[in-house]
């Protein structure tokens, strides 16, 4: 900033009283002053923030807080000024520094006027920890996000709590970007990689927080203290850099080669690489990254106006409110699950056994024996298979002690736990058998009913089962009521999706037991009725029929494509079927015409297709170049003569039409209790962007609800300030 040029200058007379009116009932954190002298003499004024709450309640950053904040520092500067203090320092309460702006209320802002008064606000608050005429102190001693973080940006200097377990710019997660000084003032700090870092790659993890030592490794505090210890080692520290003792270096701060030849590189990477992840439909990410390339040679003041704009533009659009809507599901609606038993019914899991013993029943056996800490034994029909499968587990056990994420105690004790068997006895005493054979309704009622004669009558019974009938597969069963469906997504580590299926034979013990052992493998669980498909599968039979359909209809794939690309899925559906895999599209799409012949297509080609392989030509290293050519002819075998393409206008408004159509249906044949646990399934099952909303939320936006029903998923809908 050049000399005598104040970012915080420009809001000066800007009236926020509507901002503060909008939220009458806001939990408002304080700000404390105590004045600290220091060993040097030197007079420290100390503000801590503190809502009154314990640690459940995070400090948070609404109107009222940051307009206390202002007039505090206000305060400040004129004791500056006066020669009162030598300099002012921030931190929080026990464990919190703060949890940024307070987004409980924030999907309510009624025009985007409102929203560009909050990005404006806390520019004009927080940014005035950068002008008070002393050198400004951010002491973070634990949680930070959001704006939590950029206290300390807009800070002359700061420390951290080694023990921080939270520290994050999470905006581009929600739909937004960091919009009080952190798109500038980090990559100005610590470079343009490391600002890519936290500003946009760790939000696109599924919101990847740092820790406190991973923070100061990057830059972004300039001294790291232990918890015991903190604030004196902080207020030691800032004595030494007061006095001169401390000379504080910036080895991350970028230089003018950075600037003259890394920034541009490494933002157009990160464009192509997000822009291969996500597509283009999400808002946010690229909205951040025209801030970071900015911040290369702007001026603060420059900066602060573009960030306020920005994030009024993203905070009252519809993606921000889908995110928030996203949001909640999964942090509220998924930890109480619609239609859940009481806990207490639940049965106590004290050994697993795993019918099979493939890749995908390995991958049970290992996920149940890393969190469920019990005995686990695999069968399948001979032993070299059996022996394959724990050969399997050993060896993935090995990479996580490899990677240090379990000592080698666990790793002896989980390997320990394991076994392996040809003979169905020693499920004996078994309280939680689960299937994974092969997808064939005579199959696994074969594998249950073999088993069924060596296990106690009221252990549980759970089918993997993606699209058979769960209450068929236990039919011909002693005890039908015992048996659950519990539908993993692959990969069975990483999907945090578990459709719990109960037939109506299901006991509310049975289901009490599948929905606390989904919650003990860490997964979130949705329950739904016994239909084909149940919720994902049954969405992406709509989806894969439609555009099946449109191929053997003439429609060229690239159409297909582009028909497809406004919901914002993570990869295009030709790349979504080779990931599946082309045999079990054609399975479930069989499954579903079978159910429902009238609305959903059959489709021959996809049967020819997926004994030939692939639909997509790759190189040498994997990477597409196009459709493959053998492929295309198989297609246009069945391309009937005089076939009329479609329009990607056209393919779209069928496609979301269609969607409508059957997830209507889906709600009045009460296969889950709402429409928040079909996007909840979505969301977490198949990827469906935060951005978003899950898929109701768009259906309603782009008024295919009304189209189809003549009504919305959602009243009031989901939508931002129109």
């Amino acid at each position: 900033m050049a000399a005598g040029e104040s970012a915080v200058a420009q809001y000066e007379g800007i009236d926020f009283s509507p901002l503060v009116a909008l939220d009458p009932d806001e939990v408002i954190t304080h700000s404390f002053v105590r004045d600290i002298v220091l060993a040097s003499g030197k007079r420290l004024a100390l503000i801590t923030l503190d809502n009154g709450r314990d640690h459940t309640r995070p400090n948070t950053l609404g109107p009222a807080t940051l307009t206390e904040l202002s007039g505090v520092l206000d305060q400040l500067k004129a004791r500056a000024a006066a020669k009162e203090i030598d300099a002012v320092a921030i931190t929080g309460k026990k464990f919190i520094l703060a949890a940024g702006a307070d987004l409980s209320r924030a999907g309510e802002l009624p025009s985007r006027e409102i929203g560009l008064l909050m990005a404006q606000l806390g520019h004009a608050t927080l940014g005035r920890l950068g002008e008070l005429g002393v050198p400004s102190f951010a002491y973070t001693n634990g949680l930070a996000l959001g704006g939590g973080v950029e206290i300390g940006l807009n800070s002359s200097y700061r420390t951290i709590d080694s023990s921080v377990p939270a520290f994050a710019l999470p905006e581009v997660f929600l739909g937004i970007i960091p919009g009080w000084g952190g798109a500038f003032l980090m990559p100005n700090l610590v470079g343009i990689e490391n600002a890519l870092e936290v500003v946009v790659s760790n939000p696109l993890k599924t919101n990847t927080m740092l820790t406190g030592t991973k923070a100061f490794e990057l830059g972004i505090a300039d001294a790291i203290f232990p918890p015991a210890t903190f604030l004196e080692d902080s207020l030691k520290w800032t004595d030494g850099v007061l006095t001169g003792a401390i000379k504080v270096k910036r080895p991350h701060e970028p230089g003018r080669l950075e600037r003259a030849v890394k920034w541009d590189v490494a933002i157009g990477i990160a464009d192509k690489t997000i822009a291969s992840r996500l597509g283009r439909v999400a808002e946010s990410p690229y909205r951040a990254l025209a801030l970071l390339k900015a911040a290369k040679s702007s001026s603060k003041r420059e900066a602060f106006a573009a960030e306020d704009e920005a994030l009024a533009d993203l905070i009252s659009g519809d993606q921000f409110r889908a995110s928030i809507y996203a949001f909640d599901l999964v942090q509220k609606r998924a930890k109480r699950p619609a239609g859940a038993p009481d806990k207490a019914l639940a049965k106590k899991v004290g050994k697993v056994g795993v019918i099979g013993a493939g890749l995908m029943a390995s991958q049970f056996a290992l996920l149940f024996v890393r969190r469920l800490k019990v005995p686990v034994v695999i069968t399948d029909l001979d032993q070299s298979r059996v022996d394959k499968g724990l050969d399997y587990i050993a060896g993935e056990i090995d990479k996580l002690l490899a990677k240090g994420r379990i000592s080698t105690d666990e790793s002896n004790r989980l390997k320990a736990l394991v076994s392996g068997t040809t003979d169905k006895r020693d499920f004996a005493d078994c309280d939680w058998v689960i299937e994974a054979v092969f997808e064939e309704l005579s199959v696994k009622q074969q594998v249950f009913a073999d088993v069924e004669q060596y296990i106690a009558d009221d252990a549980i019974l759970a089918t993997n089962t993606s699209s058979l009938s769960v209450e068929q597969i236990g039919a011909t069963l002693k005890h039908p009521e015992r048996v659950v469906g519990f539908h993993f997504f692959n990969p069975v580590a990483v999907m945090p999706l578990i459709e719990v299926v109960r037939t109506a034979a299901t006991t509310e013990e049975a289901l009490s037991t599948a929905m606390v052992t989904a919650a003990a493998l860490r997964k979130n669980a949705v329950i739904t009725t016994d239909t084909p498909g149940f919720v994902v599968n049954r969405v992406l039979a709509k989806l894969l029929g439609e555009n099946m359909h449109a191929l053997e209809s003439g429609t060229p794939p690239e159409t297909i494509v582009e028909a497809v690309r406004p919901f914002g899925m993570p990869m295009d559906p030709f790349a979504l079927m080779e990931l599946v895999g082309l045999p079990i599209g054609a399975h479930v799409l069989h499954t579903h015409h079978d159910a429902f012949p009238d609305r959903f297509y059959e489709s021959p080609a996809l049967d020819e297709l997926a004994e030939y392989g692939r639909l997509q030509e790759k190189d040498a290293k994997g990477k597409v170049k196009g459709f493959d050519p053998a492929a295309m002819a198989i297609v246009m075998k069945h391309v009937p003569a005089g076939a009329t393409p479609s329009t990607a206008a056209e393919l779209r408004q069928r496609i979301e039409d269609g969607l409508a159509d059957e997830i209507h249906r889906m709600l009045d044949e009460k296969v889950v209790a709402a429409a928040e646990d079909i996007d909840l399934c979505l969301i977490l099952g198949a990827g469906w962007p935060f951005q978003m909303g899950g898929i109701t939320p768009y259906l309603d936006r782009v008024g295919a609800s009304q189209r189809v029903f003549g009504g919305t998923f959602h009243t009031p809908m989901i939508v931002g300030v129109r």
